[in-house]
């Protein structure tokens, strides 16, 4: 079978994975996905070691709003949830079900986007800039290019949602719309441990 010919006959049970194309883009993808755990893990480091240099300027406790932040980690969550049922419905050839719940996918992440700029609003607002502290530049630079991934991932999936909007499922975009789904799963376990490390350690004066 060609990898471009619509196989809404005799669906594959792992579409993605049907191909060696598709097989090499998972493989590749979890050694990309080593190198993001490695940066992120440094700027966890980082401002684990850089929190209590808040130089006389606003802190964690003073600042951060458990309920706002509830709320994006819920959307950013159940965006994660729209994004799983939407590859259940590759693998049963739904393709519009597919686009709709990968659509509401890019809605939630893109609401989750929209209240941490808020956010950021609000603290530099309170009188916490990007170099008021070494807690408030290393807090930006954490929470900040996770909030560049979750751009990059809605970019990404947008794309293909635009892309394969008519195609239909086929051999080679199965795999493109399960990597940009991992993707997204892996921004949400990162955010998880933003949740814990930044936002309830810092609310909780730990």
């Amino acid at each position: 079978m060609s990898s471009s010919v619509d196989f809404s006959k005799g669906l594959p049970s792992h579409p993605e994975k049907a191909t060696l194309e598709g097989k090499n883009k998972f493989l590749g993808f979890w050694v990309f996905l080593g190198g993001e755990t490695i940066m992120f893990a440094t700027f966890f480091g980082t401002f684990l070691g850089l929190r209590e240099g808040t130089a006389g300027g606003p802190t964690a406790e003073e600042l951060f709003s458990l309920p706002l932040v509830f709320i994006m980690t819920m959307l950013l969550l159940t965006s994660s949830l729209t994004s799983v049922l939407a590859m259940f419905s590759m693998k049963k050839n739904n393709h519009k079900s597919m686009l709709v719940l990968m659509i509401v996918t890019v809605l939630l992440g893109a609401a989750f986007l929209g209240f941490e700029i808020y956010e950021f609003v609000e603290y530099v607002h309170h009188g916490l800039g990007y170099t008021t502290s070494a807690f408030a530049s290393s807090f930006y630079t954490l929470v900040g290019l996770h909030g560049a991934h979750v751009l990059f991932g809605l970019c990404w999936i947008t794309t293909l949602i635009i892309r394969y909007s008519r195609s239909g499922i086929t051999l080679t975009n199965a795999p493109k719309f399960y990597v940009a789904s991992l993707y997204w799963h892996f921004i949400d376990v990162i955010w998880v441990f933003i949740f814990t490390v930044v936002y309830l350690l810092g609310i909780g004066g730990a």
